[in-house]
């Protein structure tokens, strides 16, 4: 039997535990997938008003966790990725509907969202910025959440991205992003020091719940509103985390100039200070901002070389001049950093 083959049994399965027999799956095709342990396909349904449906597929063990790096959760009797929807589904948060699912084979079928990522969303748009303003408003409101109604049944609220994840995540830089490139002997001691430095104060920022990969291929726009997947490792981290991830990652600073970036975290800054009910001034905010900026374009540079040439996922090095372009921008707001810099320019003259 084909891999198609098996892929229509599992889903007509899956309909009938959703729906019962009098629904037809008609046909199923793979949709394109990103840097992802999962596959997506769409399901032609017959027998009720949603005419598709979506099969998620995880590869591996249903169970586990996806991220490398995320190891701290221990025995699951589910797929986080049902276990952190069913919370934030409950929250009234904009995620896929769940409509059957089989935890041991990660499989599950969910309601289809459409095509239209927000990154071609706002490429379409004559203005992204109102996009961008609802995908912040949605991020307050998933912070606002986990502030109000923790749930310790959901593992987002069981992990933290403390120290330990961010040394993690610099050190994976250290052992990937160097690729082609020859640092002296003495820069790597000192690059570890002042990452273990910087590790303890951005874990030291207020924390709150967390989406983790918030970026432009993560978030679509579906009638009208914005809508978020691949929040399977959800966590609890710094305020600033998912912003910076929103603004900055892979091309959309192409379409987030400055000057609409200062604009993005200032409505930032004003929709958290209303939902919590106190005073976040950008001015402040900005350099933390910057911090966090700074923290995850370079988790970038060693995440895309170790996704081409350890994971032969092609096309990820080839984005590296907009986290280049973005490393100056970060380097530029925080003149404190200027050692920093010029220590990583000594391999990196893209940053200098």
């Amino acid at each position: 039997m084909s891999d198609t083959e098996d892929i229509l049994g599992d889903t007509r399965a899956l309909a009938r535990q959703a729906w019962g027999s009098g629904v037809e799956i008609l046909d199923v095709a793979p949709l394109a997938g990103d840097a992802s342990s999962r596959r997506y396909f769409r399901a032609r349904v017959r027998g009720r008003p949603a005419s598709t449906a979506v099969l998620m597929v995880q590869s591996g063990s249903g169970l586990s966790i996806s991220s490398d790096e995320l190891s701290s959760v221990g025995d699951v009797s589910e797929m986080p990725f049902l276990n952190v929807q069913r919370y934030l589904r409950s929250r009234g948060l904009p995620v896929p509907e769940v409509y059957a699912a089989d935890s041991t084979r990660g499989l599950a079928l969910l309601e289809d969202i459409g095509d239209t990522t927000l990154w071609d969303a706002a490429r379409a748009a004559a203005d992204p910025a109102p996009l961008y303003r609802a995908a912040i408003d949605e991020l307050v409101s998933l912070q606002r959440s986990g502030a109000e109604r923790p749930d310790p049944r959901c593992i987002a609220f069981g992990q933290r991205f403390d120290s330990r994840l961010f040394l993690w995540e610099f050190e994976h830089f250290l052992e990937f992003g160097f690729s082609g490139r020859s640092p002296a002997a003495s820069d790597l001691p000192s690059l570890r020091r002042r990452f273990e430095a910087l590790a303890e104060v951005l874990a030291a920022q207020p924390f709150a719940l967390t989406h983790r990969d918030y970026h432009s291929w993560n978030l679509f726009v579906h009638q009208g509103r914005i809508r978020m997947i691949d929040f399977q490792d959800a966590l609890l981290a710094p305020v600033p985390y998912d912003l910076a991830t929103l603004l900055n990652d892979r091309a959309t600073p192409t379409l987030v100039d400055p000057a609409l970036e200062r604009a993005l975290v200032a409505h930032f800054c004003a929709c958290r200070s209303e939902a919590f009910s106190e005073t976040l001034d950008p001015a402040t905010f900005g350099p933390d901002y910057f911090l966090f900026v700074l923290q995850k374009s370079l988790k970038i540079v060693g995440r895309f070389h170790y996704l081409e040439e350890v994971k032969g996922r092609r096309g990820y090095v080839a984005m590296l001049p907009h986290t280049f372009a973005t490393l100056r921008r970060c380097f530029d707001n925080l003149p404190a950093l200027g050692d920093l810099r010029a220590l990583l320019a000594r391999s990196f003259p893209e940053i200098g």
